[in-house]
């Protein structure tokens, strides 16, 4: 050691002595540095050379005992733990392992794909293909032929031709019973009212254009009277003789147009009531059709599932009880003899083997000397 002065801060004393090398260290951190401008102060030269000669003799042998502790753990780690790792992985583990997968594993995975997988897809296939075919296509024939066919029938028969042909017939009686007569009393009466015209106009309208034109110029007195005369004997006397005469045609006309009417309404009022009661007849026989229908579709749904679903659900119930049900039964006691005592074994195993020895490293070996080289680094001034 030289006396060459140092700007470093003075070492601590020893543990015995001062205050800890932790504390020295923070009031060291703590104390105030120097100017730049101003000379720093130089510790005197025994205090030095005592801080060197402690800091020589305190980490000196902890620098020793890490190493003895780092050759035991590399030795202890390359002729104790990586043989009996090695041990247990290549003579333990492996076999254990290959055992598991040649004697457990596949054996299950061949039973499950084998006993189970596959005879739940046959009979998968199988309820599927006889649900297709003896209750799928079978449901699916009887609801044509048994309901869709008759009610088209039904419907076809009962109700559109019925109606076409009630249609024709109200249309052929309202054209016989109502138009043709209508066109003939039109016809009738346009012949009558042409012979009146015709009539009036030989009887009434040419007498008095002559008598207007012959007899009423003579003078207004005469031709007054005259007027008189010819409207009392010629006008008033015919005029009543007529009208008593059609009064008798004008009430059998109009008893005939009454009767006429009457027999037209009774015809109508007869023809609607056969309309409702053909309607109804229908509609009734209809909604009896369709509820017999009905009953029949469910009488054939209960005996399908009474005499084929219920025994096909028992029978599957029961193959399920004494097939399935067993095997699992057996994986489970063969999973509960074998990997499981194997599992605790193990187990037990690791915990009485590696978690000691490991649990003996950390407090022993690691702890000591991490606590060590951080009291040597902090009494040095390399950590914080």
């Amino acid at each position: 050691m030289t006396d060459r002065p140092t700007v470093r801060a003075s070492l601590p004393a020893p543990s015995g002595e001062g205050p800890t090398a932790p504390t020295l260290a923070r009031l060291a951190r703590d104390a105030p540095t120097p100017h730049p401008g101003e000379p720093a102060a130089v510790p005197l030269p025994l205090v030095a050379a005592v801080a060197r000669a402690v800091a020589l003799v305190v980490v000196l042998p902890v620098r020793l005992l890490w190493e003895l502790f780092a050759a035991a753990g590399r030795l202890l780690r390359r002729h104790l733990i990586s043989p009996a790792g090695r041990f247990l992985r290549q003579w333990l583990l492996a076999p254990l392992a290959w055992a598991l997968h040649r004697l457990l594993w596949l054996p299950l995975l061949w039973c499950a794909r084998t006993l189970v997988w596959l005879p739940l897809v046959w009979l998968g296939r199988g309820i599927a293909w006889v649900a297709r075919t003896l209750i799928w296509l079978p449901l699916v024939w009887a609801a044509r032929t048994l309901v869709w066919l008759p009610l088209v029938w039904v419907a076809r028969t009962l109700v559109w031709l019925p109606l076409v042909w009630l249609g024709r017939g109200i249309a052929w009686v309202a054209r016989t019973l109502v138009w043709l007569p209508l066109v003939w009393l039109g016809g009738a009466l346009a012949a009558l009212g042409s012979v009146a015209g015709r009539a009036v106009r030989r009887l009434l309208w040419d007498p008095l254009l002559w008598v207007l034109r012959n007899v009423l110029r003579p003078p207004v007195v005469g031709l007054g009277r005259v007027l008189v005369w010819l409207a009392d004997h010629l006008v008033r006397r015919p005029l009543r003789w007529l009208g008593a005469a059609l009064r008798p045609v004008g009430r059998l006309l109009v008893r005939g147009l009454g009767l006429l009417v009457g027999a037209l309404g009774a015809a109508l009022v007869g023809l609607a009531r056969g309309i409702w009661w053909a309607v109804r007849g229908l509609g009734r026989l209809v909604v009896y059709a369709v509820v017999g229908a009905w009953r029949t579709a469910g009488w054939l749904l209960r005996l399908v599932y009474r005499g084929l679903l219920r025994p096909l659900g028992h029978g599957l119930r029961w193959l399920w009880r004494h097939t399935v049900h067993p095997l699992l039964r057996g994986v489970r006691w063969v999973w509960s003899a074998t990997v499981v005592p194997v599992a605790h074994g193990v187990r037990a195993a690791w915990r009485a083997t590696v978690t000691p020895t490991a649990r003996w490293m950390r407090r022993s070996v690691l702890d000591p000397a991490r606590l060590a080289s951080r009291e040597v680094l902090s009494a040095l001034g390399l950590r914080r």
